[in-house]
């Protein structure tokens, strides 16, 4: 279809970029479906873009075909949200410790968006021995000498400030040779008790942790032996236990803590030794045996239970295998302690009777105070005879 452009004035529309003409007058002449173009009155014409698209920003130029054409110009902005590009950004990446690596992130927008990077755990970011930042603005971010702290989850974010923001998750994973260290080299421990034997590894990948005896053999779970890995924090972290329920003589000896993974392998020893139970109350302190009394008597753990626990005292049961000479003395001690702890004598002192839990030495003078009573009743008996004569 042609037109005659100097029969009237017309108005055409066109991309002055691509040197298109998109309408002339009442008419679309492009091909592209989202142009249209409409008039008010024939004084005010309007080109419309439906759906915009990045290849539509740029210059725009009215023209209205008189004798000496008149030109108006306008610039179209299409802003953009940013978009990263995932084939030409980084991907999970597995890095020996100690090796360099770098992350690329490529982003795409209108305007060009900035790229900065961040930890998922916003832990510092380790750039070189003496570099730790927060965030790092850039295409990349080079990682020197990377070690096991590096390990972890990198946050690329692109922003232009057209909404949404967007980010891409890049996990870094660092691989050594496991570690162990040992908080306890030497544990000791009685007979018939049960122990702990513990060992911490670091590893990645996750290594294979288990015990052995002297003899190389591996430790399974079983009535004797119960072992445990908890994974810690970071996860290339484990606690390794074993417990030895109810030593015998044969669980004394070396123990193995043995940790395996690609990269390579290492043991730890723990040596288990016999030692006295533990003391739960300090030694009681006793007297000097009474006079007379066989160095046999303190030999029996009855005789030091009861001065310790307050049954009946060693100096009684002492005494009383003397005869039945003293047994009704005792008695009747036992008999004056129950009705009450103090007593008067015949001058009118009041004495305070040791309880049944104190030792033999109290005992002792308890039978001598009570001897005493009828001496003092015989010597008053012959001063008033003597005196009635």
């Amino acid at each position: 279809m042609s037109y005659d452009f100097h029969s009237s004035p017309n108005v055409a529309w066109m991309h002055f970029e691509q040197s298109a003409i998109l309408t002339v007058h009442n008419h679309v002449i492009t091909r592209n479906p989202r142009i249209s173009v409409t008039h008010d009155k024939h004084r005010t014409w309007f080109l419309h873009i439906s759906n915009v698209q990045e290849e539509d920003k740029g210059r725009y130029m009215c023209q209205i075909n008189t004798v000496v054409a008149k030109t108006q110009f306008g610039f179209l902005h299409v802003v953009v949200p940013p978009n990263i590009d995932d084939s030409l950004s980084s991907s999970d990446v597995i890095v020996r410790e100690g090796a360099n690596e770098t992350l690329t992130c490529r982003a795409t927008g209108s305007p060009q968006p900035s790229v900065k990077w961040k930890r998922d755990d916003n832990s510092k970011i380790t750039i070189n021995k003496t570099l730790t930042v927060v965030e790092w603005e850039g295409d990349t971010l080079e990682l020197t000498r990377i070690s096991r702290l590096d390990m972890g989850a990198y946050l690329c974010i692109a922003s232009n400030g057209v909404p949404p923001s967007v980010s891409k998750r890049i996990k870094v994973s660092v691989d050594f040779p496991p570690m162990l260290w040992i908080p306890h080299q030497l544990v000791g421990a009685p007979l018939a008790y049960s122990v702990t034997l513990e060992c911490f590894t670091e590893a990645h990948p996750s290594s294979l942790n288990y015990w052995t005896r002297d003899d190389g053999q591996m430790i399974h779970d079983s009535r004797k032996y119960s072992t445990a890995n908890v994974v810690g924090s970071p996860a290339y972290k484990t606690h390794m236990t074993l417990t030895i329920a109810n030593i015998q003589q044969a669980d004394y000896g070396t123990y193995k803590c043995v940790a395996k993974n690609p990269r390579g392998e290492t043991d730890g020893t723990i040596r288990l030794y016999t030692s006295s139970p533990p003391t739960t109350s300090p030694r009681p302190t006793t007297t000097d045996a009474p006079s007379g009394r066989s160095k046999d008597s303190w030999a029996g753990s009855g005789d030091l239970n009861n001065s310790v626990y307050g049954n009946q005292t060693s100096l009684n049961t002492h005494l009383a295998e003397k005869g039945s000479k003293y047994q009704s003395n005792l008695n009747e001690i036992d008999k004056s302690e129950q009705k009450s702890s103090t007593d008067v004598d015949s001058k009118g002192v009041i004495y305070e009777w040791p309880s049944s839990e104190e030792n033999s030495s109290n005992s002792r003078f308890k039978l001598t105070r009570i001897c005493s009573a009828p001496l003092y009743i015989l010597m008053a008996t012959l001063a008033l005879w003597t005196t009635q004569r």
